[in-house]
């Protein structure tokens, strides 16, 4: 830890550790608040758009849930269509998605719960773009961030950032770099728990559900000839009994991205015969007939970084004036629910929302309580996604993690019956869709359609057949 006596910047300047999905949507929301926004990215960014290094979990399927899709398009005018001219349009999620859940295949209706059919990649390097056009916005690639600056009131202003060297043999400089704001999107590898340490501050506690879930992805581009009714498929496991799952997303170029995906450290190999093999284990054949009529395009590669993290700085009874955490930095998700992009997006709307009330009510230059304030808002708004993903992994045999409670149980029970509706009603499929794409709160999920709904079920025992063999339907 490096101690300074100036506790501002020259003019106001933040810096954002990591320029993935949650650094580029904090910096664009950060250039309404500072004159500068200083971005420190440890990969050096190449000038197509492909997976890169620092973002491993690029290769495999991405979804951007609905409310993710309409935070980006509010913070980037214009980017729906600059992504469709690139090949990936928009999707209904639950019209154009064939989704195959424990209980049987959910019913394909329109919901306007609409994504980009679009890579990571190709998505993170439209909103990079975007960014550096602002030209209070820079990114400095190939460096760390070694250590948080603080003053003698343990107010943090500034980072310490080593230069990687271009080339083998040549020295790692450091130099410090001033900033009103420092904000850690550095993701699940961010080390904001031992700079805290260095400064004084306790450890955060931590929960961890774990359900030990491991992908394996590959590029296809499926046949000239291959018809569907569906544009994309979801095989969900159905644990204990069924372990596996996989994806068909699509993406620009008329390309899918196939992820398999498989709970209890039961993980899908990353060589062909077995991959397809893995296919074809899913319940329901159609998943491997569509992928082995298509031709892959790319090695397969595997991701096994799947647990729910959230560490608890809302509850640290002091924080560090001029420094917060967001994105998966504080809130890690399983990758299977796809709520990863949208919570940063989320997080980032909740900075801004924080940042703008403390200028009506301090001025331009007073930081002070907005940091600890903007954790514990955070946390709030991370709740529900934090909920959505750990229950189901927690109803799984092999996941670690606190049991459970009765509460609980009896909200599994009662969601279960909504699911089984879901099999057969448009209007519950659309109502389930909009709170598990965090777009309404998960007290819609007891509106009195609903809670009719589910205390009026009955077990759709032919939907739920343990070979599923034709998708349902799309009701209009």
């Amino acid at each position: 830890m490096a101690l300074l006596t100036q506790t501002f910047a020259p003019d106001r300047q933040a810096v954002v550790i990591g320029a993935s999905i949650a650094g580029l949507v904090t910096a664009r929301v950060l250039a309404n608040h500072v004159d500068r926004v200083v971005m420190i990215e440890r990969d050096r960014f190449s000038n197509g758009e492909e997976p890169r290094n620092g973002i491993p979990q690029g290769h495999h399927a991405h979804i951007l849930l609905a409310r993710g899709r309409q935070l980006l398009d509010e913070l980037f005018p214009g980017l729906q269509a600059e992504l469709a001219a690139a090949g990936a349009p928009l999707m209904d999620f639950t019209g154009d998605v064939a989704q195959l859940a424990p209980v049987g295949w959910l019913m394909r209706a329109p919901s306007g719960l609409t994504t980009y059919a679009a890579s990571r990649p190709l998505l993170e390097a439209r909103l990079r773009a975007r960014v550096l056009a602002d030209s209070r916005i820079t990114i400095r690639e190939g460096c760390d961030v070694v250590g948080l600056l603080g003053d003698h009131n343990r107010q943090v202003v500034g980072v310490r950032v080593r230069n990687r060297p271009a080339e083998a043999g040549q020295h790692a400089d450091d130099e410090n770099l001033l900033a009103t704001l420092v904000v850690d999107a550095s993701g699940r590898s961010s080390r904001t728990p031992a700079w805290l340490h260095e400064l004084g501050y306790p450890t955060p506690t931590e929960t961890v559900v774990n359900s030990f879930l491991g992908y394996a992805s590959a590029i296809f581009t499926p046949n000239v000839g291959f018809q569907t009714s569906w544009k994309g498929m979801y095989v969900q496991p159905a644990p204990p009994t069924d372990k596996r799952g996989g994806v068909i997303w699509p993406v620009e170029g008329g390309r899918w991205v196939v992820t398999l995906l498989g709970m209890g450290r039961d993980y899908p190999p990353t060589n062909e015969a077995a991959f397809m093999a893995f296919a074809k284990s899913l319940r329901t054949p159609l998943f491997y007939e569509a992928i082995q009529q298509a031709q892959r395009l790319s090695p397969i590669t595997g991701f096994r970084a799947t647990e729910n993290r959230r560490r608890h700085y809302e509850r640290m009874q002091s924080w560090p004036d001029g420094f917060v955490v967001l994105g998966d930095a504080v809130s890690a998700f399983n990758p299977v629910y796809g709520q990863g992009m949208t919570v940063a997006s989320m997080s980032a709307a909740v900075l801004d929302r924080c940042l703008a009330m403390q200028r009506r009510r301090l001025g331009d230059s007073a930081l002070a309580g907005v940091s600890r304030h903007f954790q514990q808002q955070l946390a709030r708004s991370n709740a529900t996604a934090w909920t959505l993903a750990t229950g189901p992994d927690l109803r799984a045999p092999d996941t670690e993690g606190a049991p459970p409670s009765w509460l609980d149980r009896m909200m599994y029970r009662y969601l279960d019956r909504v699911f089984v509706q879901a099999t057969r009603d448009a209007e519950v499929v659309k109502r389930l869709f909009h709170v598990l794409h965090l777009s309404t709160s998960p007290s819609a999920l007891f509106h009195p359609r609903m809670v009719a709904a589910a205390m009026g079920y009955r077990r759709a025992v032919a939907n739920r057949v343990s070979h599923a063999s034709s998708t349902p339907t799309r009701s209009t």
